[in-house]
């Protein structure tokens, strides 16, 4: 259904370092570098930060919720404990949600 997805970021260095380091144990990559955004994925960018004076703001009420697919329950594992590691939150621990997929 999708083809990609954009996130505004206002420092867009920080944010690349975050991801570089929880999206690794998923299977994803920096594959595009820009001086306005950068692009991660597998064989294309799909998941994307772009730099902006006036991202989303961070609300838990926002209903914002954006999911990475993962191939095993240790890279979910690994994806957890990195994103803390770098100052990330939570909503929960790792675990099965059948109400969104198997």
């Amino acid at each position: 259904m999708f083809d990609h997805i954009s996130i505004g970021v206002r420092d867009l260095v920080a944010s690349g370092r975050f991801y570089d380091a929880v999206l690794l144990p998923l299977g994803y990559r920096r594959l595009y570098e820009g001086s306005h955004g950068l692009g991660y994925g597998r064989d294309r960018p799909q998941f994307w930060l772009d730099t902006s004076p006036s991202p989303v703001p961070d609300d838990p009420k926002s209903g914002l919720h954006i999911c990475f697919r993962s191939d095993t329950r240790d890279a979910v594992d690994a994806f957890h404990a990195i994103a803390l590691a770098q100052n990330g939150r939570d909503n929960g621990p790792p675990g099965l949600r059948p109400q969104y997929t198997p």
